[in-house]
């Protein structure tokens, strides 16, 4: 059975009209008009127990929407939603008890108090025993390295230490579906490593599901096999991460390092440039001509290192929301 199910999930916002100018002002105060904005449009998935899958998709794209929608914060317009056997929005207790949401720009820690001294409250309004909590805090510390910093205010922890302890306060009560949004939003490259690491040892050791948005592609391929990709509202692609290359990204860059500069209009007869450094060329070249072109290439040229590589794959999906593709 699916953890968290989708069909033909839908958000529409009602948006008041208002014109410019003291008649317009009149107006909308007592003949209002509205426009339906359509953040979410007729999206249906379905994620298993422990699977991570990415959610990805432009500002504006409706992720923040429908992770809402997942977690019982807005009602949807349309289409069904069950979140480990519950509907949402009804914000049942036994409902509340199995997820987490956590978001990258918010914080629930108190700012000027210590980590524990919120972590307490926590353990109280999940009704965690005493003993129980204090194993979990211990457990939860040692995975994300917190040693000796739950005492200390929080506003005097680093952007990642409080992005840690945010994490431990959301799973403090053990939830088995984590819906996160840009939890690495802000740190530094070693603290996304550290959190990286974190939720792939949680992932592991609990089997929990985690719906995870995020605009560093490195958390996506560091953590989910599968992705969703979310445009204007509309599901466009939901499948492997290798799938999604193979399908929008069909060519590959010929990376070579030539003996001696050559001039643009020579070096464009073996396939587009991306780009040129010197004596250092970028081609695109499709898939199916790869073979072809890398022997001419080879032969033709004076070549003293070359390599074959993967578009990377922010680049392949920026090219997915630019052309709008949609999944057949």
């Amino acid at each position: 059975m699916p953890v968290i199910e989708a069909q033909n999930l839908s958000k529409i916002y009602p948006v008041a009209i208002k014109e410019p100018g003291i008649k317009g002002t009149i107006t909308h105060f007592f003949r209002r008009t509205y426009r339906q904005i359509k953040a979410v449009q007729d999206i249906s998935f379905e994620i298993a127990a422990g699977e991570v899958v990415g959610f990805l998709g432009p500002n504006g794209a409706g992720k923040t929407t429908t992770l809402k929608m997942l977690t019982g914060l807005i009602h949807p317009s349309g289409g069904k939603v069950k979140v480990a056997g519950h509907i949402p929005f009804r914000r049942q207790e036994a409902f509340l008890q199995k997820i987490t949401l956590v978001m990258g720009q918010k914080q629930q820690l108190l700012w000027d108090l210590p980590a524990m001294d919120s972590l307490k409250i926590n353990a109280a309004v999940y009704n965690i025993p005493e003993r129980e909590f204090y194993h979990r805090v211990g457990e939860l510390t040692e995975m994300l390295s917190l040693e000796g910093k739950l005492s200390q205010p929080v506003r005097k922890l680093s952007l990642g230490e409080r992005m840690k302890a945010e994490l431990l306060a959301a799973l403090l009560h053990r939830p088995k579906v984590l819906f996160l949004d840009e939890p690495t939003l802000g740190l530094d490259v070693n603290a996304q490593v550290g959190v990286r690491d974190f939720l792939r040892e949680y992932n592991r050791r609990y089997q929990a599901t985690v719906l995870l948005t995020s605009h560093y592609m490195a958390d996506i391929t560091a953590l989910c096999e599968r992705v969703l990709l979310i445009h204007q509202g509309k599901l466009m692609y939901d499948g492997s991460l290798d799938g999604l290359l193979e399908r929008f990204a069909p060519y590959r860059e010929v990376h070579v390092e030539l003996a001696h500069p050559l001039p643009k209009e020579k070096l464009a007869l073996y396939g587009d440039i991306q780009h040129i450094d010197g004596r250092i060329v970028c081609f695109m070249v499709q898939q199916e001509d790869l073979t072809r072109t890398v022997s001419r290439i080879l032969a033709e040229l004076e070549v003293t290192d070359f390599q074959v590589t993967e578009p990377p794959v922010e680049q392949v999906i920026g090219r997915v929301f630019l052309e709008g593709v949609i999944s057949g």
